[in-house]
């Protein structure tokens, strides 16, 4: 019966539903880490925003190096069997944050170390998890699909802080790890279900620095793509700086706890959802390049505008405005660069996108230390600056990219 609604159009392919299901919860898992890894940070680091910053940072760095591989491995190896072993790795990865949390034994320390390890496996798990959609799914439906898979990441931006928040305080961080670890393995189970990427995109016999100078040169040559890489750049730098720092924020701007913690966040993710979905409903649109940048310009705004906000029910409307902008700006850029990369060459593509968000650290660290002496309302305010420049910029830079459809 949803197929009839064209919003939820790509759920007539049995292989999707399967493939929705495992996103839904892994990105479950992922956002239940992030506000649990935040929360152990701060316990383990008095509070400070710089931790964060740094943690964040441990997970971000290794994606600039390890996503690269993971876009080329994407090519040459079914992408079904890289989800799954990736993530795999995650089921192992977080059980053992658990147990050396309930040991009391864990170390901050450490999770730099884990946090080199997670972002590792999300670079391999990602390009494949992306450029499995249209194995999938027909061009047509390329960009609903892609629509309802980040529908069911922001989703899980809602439930997912709220409800590590809430259990937080009753089962204590590493009861919370251990229930991720379980979550991550549902997500296996799911894609182990589909028949779709079984067989590799590309037979190349080059070796993998061949295959990933290709995909590098492919890029260049190719402007609407290479338009939509920079602009997830702009994005990485400025747009994202503000989960490393929100709860230092929230701490500092609003005195909440984990529990109004995982509200705010929990509603930046009812934005979020709202913006896909509606974006899942718009089918084929037009002038995509323009809507792109016009949605970078209101994710500015929206950072500049919570940042200064000092009453948590004020807050609330511009971090529902903040989440909606940046789904609709990611969602489209992944659309974009989807239809825009031939087969052979998604996997190397959509390495190229997601090793802008590794590139997040150079911006989150100083930003941490700029909130360290500022305080973090100010350093936020100038994230969304930075992000509306970066944005006015490559509309100068590159004036074609309004036309992109």
């Amino acid at each position: 019966m949803l197929t009839r609604w064209p919003v939820f159009e790509s759920f007539q392919y049995v292989d999707f539903r399967w493939m929705f299901i495992g996103s839904l919860a892994s990105y479950m898992a992922m956002n239940m880490q992030m506000i649990t890894r935040g929360w152990l940070v701060l316990e383990l680091a008095d509070d400070s925003p710089l931790a964060l910053a740094m943690v964040m940072s441990s997970f971000s760095l290794p994606v600039t190096v390890v996503a690269i591989i993971g876009g080329a491995l994407a090519d040459r190896i079914p992408r079904r069997r890289m989800v799954i072993l990736s993530q795999g790795g995650n089921i192992l990865v977080t059980a053992l944050v658990a147990t050396l949390d309930v040991t009391n034994v864990i170390t901050f320390g450490m999770l730099l170390g884990i946090g080199v390890v997670n972002g590792s496996l999300m670079a391999l798990n990602m390009p494949s998890r992306q450029a499995i959609l249209s194995d999938i799914v027909p061009e047509r439906t390329l960009m609903n699909a892609i629509s309802l898979t980040n529908s069911a990441m922001n989703a899980t931006r809602i439930a997912g802080p709220a409800v590590a928040g809430v259990l937080i305080i009753f089962i204590g961080t590493h009861g919370v790890f251990y229930l991720i670890s379980g979550t991550y393995a549902l997500a296996v189970l799911s894609v182990v279900m589909i028949r779709a990427g079984q067989t590799a995109a590309s037979r190349s016999r080059r070796g993998l620095s061949s295959d990933i100078g290709e995909g590098m040169r492919y890029v260049r040559s190719n402007p609407p793509i290479l338009g939509v890489n920079m602009l997830m750049l702009i994005s990485s730098l400025f747009g994202f700086a503000y989960f490393a720092l929100m709860p230092a924020w929230g701490r500092e701007a609003l005195d909440v706890g984990s529990d109004d913690l995982g509200f705010l966040l929990m509603v930046m993710g009812i934005g979020a959802l709202v913006g896909t979905l509606a974006l899942a409903a718009m089918g084929n649109v037009g002038k995509r390049g323009l809507m792109l940048l016009a949605n970078c310009a209101g994710w500015a705004v929206g950072l500049m505008a919570f940042s200064q906000m000092t009453s948590f029910w004020a807050a609330v409307p511009l971090l529902l405005f903040t989440g909606l902008v940046s789904s609709l700006v990611m969602s489209l850029a992944m659309t974009l660069v989807q239809v825009y990369a031939s087969p052979e060459m998604r996997g190397r593509v959509m390495s190229l996108g997601m090793m802008t968000f590794g590139i997040q650290p150079l911006s989150s660290i100083p930003l941490g230390f700029l909130a360290v002496n500022i305080g973090t309302p100010n350093a936020l305010f100038v994230t969304g600056v930075l992000l509306l420049v970066g944005t006015v910029a490559l509309v100068i830079a590159y004036p074609g990219f309004r036309r992109v459809d």
